[in-house]
């Protein structure tokens, strides 16, 4: 399979950013690959490169664009068995444990939700273009629960639209050192990379980061301790334990955002991603998916009561 070339002329009406007005007239493309192939140089508009997304186009612009092939990304397919919730032709849902890395990377080569996913379902090798193929959102490694993984590229553009939509309504469960200053409430705090730790994020004043919201309430008040569910309508990374930190009660065994040494005697941050509710695709109705608790953080609220 070669590259495929495609050529537009914006029309009246038509007039937007470079990126959207791609995912426009090329639906099978998500947005994401499109400003991957935009920032590679794969996209000319009136015959010059374009590498910016954000692009205003006017009416009789002429832009071009070169979709490269979808390279497979050549991983080897473990066989790691996998706490399946939900599996149809389409998806597979996965209650991920603890400790175990979503995405191939430095350090990671092996052991991954990825290669375990090839394991278990086939060849999703190429599916959207990326090196985490058929991974729509993700999980930090210490984070356990719910987890999609698109089983065909129809499936991946389906889900990723559901998520730039916000159609999917993800709850966690936290337990927090403190408690909030209200019992429930809204974050809405945006999020950067953090200039210092770069393998860390930060909070930082609107227009320096991306937006980011969370909502929240408490399920249960301890005496030091707050469990929290949060709903997360943006997905940044470390967004609620970062928003949990911005509010003074950081999650329990975050050592990152939180205290250096936990409050309680867990090895891990106390953060599940406990319930998803999404409309798979083909059907209208959204379904709700649930996992509970894992073994290690539920002793740790029996503990507490």
């Amino acid at each position: 399979m070669s590259s495929q070339r495609c050529q537009f002329i914006v029309q009246s009406g038509d007039e937007n950013r470079l990126d959207k007005f791609l995912a426009r007239q090329l639906p099978g493309q998500s947005r994401s690959r499109l400003q991957a192939i935009i920032k590679d140089g794969g996209v000319t508009v009136n015959e010059t490169v374009a590498t910016k997304s954000g692009l205003a186009l006017l009416t009789g612009d002429k832009v071009s664009i070169c979709i490269p092939e979808v390279v497979p990304v050549n991983l080897e397919p473990e066989s790691i068995p996998l706490d399946i919730v939900f599996e149809n032709e389409h998806l597979v849902i996965i209650n991920k444990p603890a400790g175990m890395v979503v995405h191939p990377a430095p350090g990671h080569a092996s052991g991954t939700l990825v290669h375990a996913a090839l394991g278990n379902f086939g060849d999703l090798q190429g599916i959207g273009g990326e090196v985490r193929p058929g991974i729509v959102h993700r999980l930090d490694k210490d984070t356990s629960g719910l987890i999609i993984v698109a089983k065909n590229g129809k499936a991946h553009r389906w889900l990723q639209e559901q998520f730039r939509l916000r159609k999917v309504k993800k709850t966690y469960l936290a337990l927090v050192d403190g408690k909030p200053p209200t019992p429930s409430g809204r974050v809405e705090a945006a999020i950067a990379r953090d200039a210092a730790h770069r393998k860390q994020m930060t909070v930082v004043s609107d227009g320096r980061g991306r937006a980011a919201i969370t909502e929240f309430h408490t399920v249960k008040q301890f005496n030091q301790h707050t469990l929290v569910e949060a709903h997360p309508l943006t997905g940044r990374t470390h967004q609620i334990r970062l928003h949990m930190a911005f509010l003074g009660c950081p999650i329990v065994g975050d050592l990152v955002y939180g205290r250096k040494k936990p409050s309680l005697d867990l090895e891990r941050h106390f953060l599940h991603a406990y319930q998803i509710s999404i409309i798979l695709p083909g059907e209208s109705e959204a379904r709700t998916f649930q996992a509970e608790l894992p073994a290690d953080l539920q002793t740790i609220l029996d503990q507490l009561i």
